[in-house]
């Protein structure tokens, strides 16, 4: 039996027990309560403002028990039992299976790396029992909120998103989950007066740690899934009218050759629309809740690079390496920070790109394999949030010709992969991608770039 079929067998049933709202000193708690064979799991969030008095309170504890559900595969991955039973709340047979396309695909890189042979009926069974906290509908109802919740991971995107509300002269309220110093520098960059940020600490049960540790399983969850629930529910705390993404086009392409295994499932175009039919069938839609969409979808990863270079003030704030978020420097090791270095490559000279990263990663033939994930036809892209193979040879193609002679050992071992190959290099500079949710107030804002 593999390690899998084992744990499967060992563990049958994960349960979702419980969601509460605490008050702990000044601060406002969300806990949840997981189980599996006598294993407990609590992750919390916690908030620093109370929720209003006047609050639509159908709609957060809704949004609350959602985030629950986005919550618990990270949990339940680590043994995959076969059987979800939920006790705090009912959902529809439509909402058992919305949640069960999420888990599937949103694992597809952690059954691809594990190793793992399963298929969307077989994976999970989801059941509830005796769940009378929440409903399975809430009715729509005028939504008198205004403003817009901005994510803020601490990357271009989101500056660009930022900038882009600035210049519509919106009401920005950004969100950070567990802040640290890129996203409060970026914040701070931006301008944004302090006490607009909703800043929030996301809490890990460290039960799961442990569990890895003794050799369960790990591996990639659908983590923007999370941060859309999320959204939704300090969006609704907050009275907020939009939630503004900053996923772009990019993020629809698969990751391994042949497969439609995509690290960036839960940014994808496919994602967006399921969640946004969830919020109109499950919490009484755009007229109650506030409405989720990406700002940057209808944009490539090249062309947000593009509009991102024009605000150097953020240059040296932010940060999007996930081996270097801690100390919020970039590792200049990672396929992540070499993707992000070839983008802007095309656009900045040497000199301002290795104050940004500390070095030249152009210069560093020893990323050569990764360098090929990115670039090459055929090859599995590294499992980093990474734009597609277009975006990046147009700006290899910029960055080579901005350089010439003087071009570092990455940049001659794409021009020797051209010449062989002979590269389509495509324009990109009116790529505009029509399926998108943006509302008409903000779409000028992208088809005027």
């Amino acid at each position: 039996m593999t390690l899998y079929e084992q744990l499967r067998e060992k563990h049958r049933t994960f349960i979702y027990h419980s969601f509460e709202f605490l008050k702990e000193d000044d601060e406002t708690v969300l806990q949840f309560h997981f189980s599996m064979d006598g294993y407990n799991f609590c992750p919390r969030w916690k908030f620093p403002f109370d929720i209003p008095v006047d609050a639509d309170n159908d709609l957060i504890s809704m949004c609350a028990f959602s985030l629950g559900m986005a919550e618990l595969v990270s949990y339940w991955k680590c043994a995959c039992p076969p059987e979800v039973e939920v006790r705090c709340g009912e959902l529809s047979d439509w909402q058992k299976n919305w949640w069960k396309k999420l888990y599937f695909n949103g694992l597809g890189e952690y059954f691809y790396r594990n190793g793992i042979s399963t298929d969307l009926d077989s994976f999970m069974n989801i059941r509830t029992v005796g769940g009378t906290t929440v409903g399975t509908q809430l009715s729509a109802c005028a939504n008198a909120g205004k403003g817009v919740l901005v994510p803020i991971g601490g990357g271009k995107d989101s500056v660009v998103s930022v900038e882009l509300l600035k210049k519509h002269g919106a009401d920005i309220h950004p969100y950070i989950i567990n802040p640290r110093g890129a996203t409060l520098g970026c914040v701070d960059a931006a301008g944004i007066p302090s006490e607009k940020t909703v800043g929030v600490r996301r809490t890990i049960d460290k039960t799961l740690l442990e569990l890895n540790k003794q050799g369960y399983l790990n591996g990639h969850t659908p983590f923007s899934a999370v941060v859309a629930f999320s959204a939704e529910l300090f969006a609704a705390i907050k009275g907020l009218k939009f939630i503004a993404l900053s996923n772009e086009s990019s993020a629809n392409e698969p990751y391994v050759d042949g497969t439609q295994i995509n690290h960036q499932y839960s940014k994808s175009t496919e994602f967006e629309r399921d969640f946004r039919e969830y919020c109109e069938k499950s919490f009484g839609g755009y007229g109650r809740c506030p409405e989720y969409f990406s700002l940057l979808r209808p944009w490539s990863e090249w062309q947000i690079a593009r509009e991102f270079v024009k605000h150097p003030q953020y240059f040296g704030v932010f940060q999007s390496c996930n081996l270097g978020s801690k100390t919020d420097v970039w590792c200049g090791e990672c396929a992540k920070c070499l993707y992000v270095y070839i983008l802007l490559s095309a656009f900045l000279d040497d000199e301002t790109l290795v104050k940004i990263f500390g070095c030249n990663m152009l210069e560093k033939a020893e990323l050569a394999d990764m360098f090929d994930g990115l670039v090459l036809d055929g090859e599995d892209k590294p499992f980093e949030c990474v734009g597609t193979r277009d975006e990046i040879r147009l700006s290899l193609e910029m960055a080579f010709r901005m350089r010439g002679a003087q071009s570092p050992a990455l940049l001659r071992r794409y021009v020797g992969y051209r010449e062989i190959g002979g590269f389509n290099i495509p324009d990109l500079t009116k790529f505009y991608d029509d399926e998108n949710f943006v509302p008409d107030e903000f779409i000028y804002l992208l088809k005027g770039n």
